[in-house]
């Protein structure tokens, strides 16, 4: 038996050529537990977990839930580019947010739309001076790098405007190298990580220090920009079947954007 440092949403860990293999909770595909569990494995084993009363229920849980809904996952982790709920199908990104209207079981999804641009912006509360700029770039870039194991190459941007905080991850199909991990993953493990629900073994989440000081966040927004652009008409934009997600089109330099909002 070994624990599983990355992903604690799995069981029946063994080790195997000195590595730490279990199973995803939700879906049983073996996972390595040297690295990150991709988003979709994750998001499946949250929804079985918090079906059967396996962790305790939040205070809040629309907040908990913001965009959750229990996805197919191919067998490699990877997102299945349709996705259903009921009768009710669509259409979605390599980050599992939906980029379709919502249709009958007749949508065809050809192909999985790859997210090269994940945009994540952080409002730290109120403070009586403005943070160091190189400070707060080398702190989330070291985090990134070390934390999630993301390769500094897909960085692309730190950006500070007091008191907002932006981080540009980009990474295209062809620059991501075998074994790199996946932007949408390390976006979905800092979204979790910032809201203090670390989907690390027995860690409380992320402690943003900076000059030894604790910056303390007020709301973090994540934007993903698609290869090709999503498919939404505007009568799409009401509140539908995954009522727990507020999606905003929003058009940027010729790309459209789609928002996901979560609040610590």
């Amino acid at each position: 038996a070994c624990v599983c440092e990355k992903n604690k949403r799995v069981t029946n860990c063994r080790m195997e050529n000195g590595q730490c293999l279990c199973e995803a909770i939700g879906s049983r595909v073996t996972v390595d537990c040297s690295t990150l569990t991709s988003k979709c494995l994750l998001m499946k084993a949250e929804v079985v977990g918090s079906k059967s009363g396996r962790r305790e229920k939040p205070k809040d849980a629309f907040e908990d839930t913001d965009g959750l809904y229990d996805p197919e996952c191919e067998n490699s982790g990877a997102f299945k580019a349709k996705q259903c709920n009921g009768t009710t199908c669509w259409c979605v990104n390599t980050a599992g947010v939906r980029r379709t209207d919502k249709h009958d079981a007749d949508l065809k999804c050809n192909q999985l739309v790859r997210t090269t641009w994940i945009i994540i912006e952080m409002k730290h509360a109120e403070r009586n001076a403005p943070l160091n700029a190189e400070s707060l770039k080398k702190f989330f870039t070291d985090t990134i790098t070390s934390r999630y194991q993301l390769n500094g190459r897909y960085i692309s941007n730190v950006l500070y405007e007091n008191p907002r905080i932006t981080i540009d991850l980009k990474q295209n199909s062809s620059a991501k190298s075998f074994g790199d991990v996946d932007i949408a993953d390390v976006a979905y493990y800092f979204e979790k990580d910032v809201k203090g629900q670390s989907i690390f073994y027995n860690n409380p989440g992320l402690n943003v220090s900076i000059d030894n000081e604790e910056v303390k966040l007020e709301k973090t927004v994540v934007y993903y920009v698609d290869e090709i652009a999503p498919e939404f008409s505007m009568k799409s934009l009401t509140p539908g079947l995954i009522a727990v997600i507020v999606v905003v089109v929003i058009a940027i330099v010729a790309a459209i954007v789609v928002l996901v909002s979560s609040n610590k």
